[in-house]
């Protein structure tokens, strides 16, 4: 299925889940912030969110430095 992450097109499984998308994206080694169509995700529901066609989300991965 089509959505959107950070404003690019992305085909995706059906039925994923927030939390398998982070991993597919390679994001799930730090903290991790996901908006799904202008609704924060809580990390504590990514594992029952479902993604669905047509979403929109911004996924912001947090890096630490100084």
């Amino acid at each position: 299925m089509r959505v959107q992450v950070n404003g690019e097109g992305r085909d995706v499984p059906a039925g994923i889940t927030v939390a398998r998308l982070i991993e597919l994206l390679d994001l799930a080694e730090g903290p991790v912030a996901v908006e799904q169509n202008g609704e924060v995700v809580p990390r504590a529901r990514h594992g029952e969110t479902e993604v669905r066609e047509g979403d929109v989300l911004e996924v912001v991965h947090f890096v630490g430095g100084g």
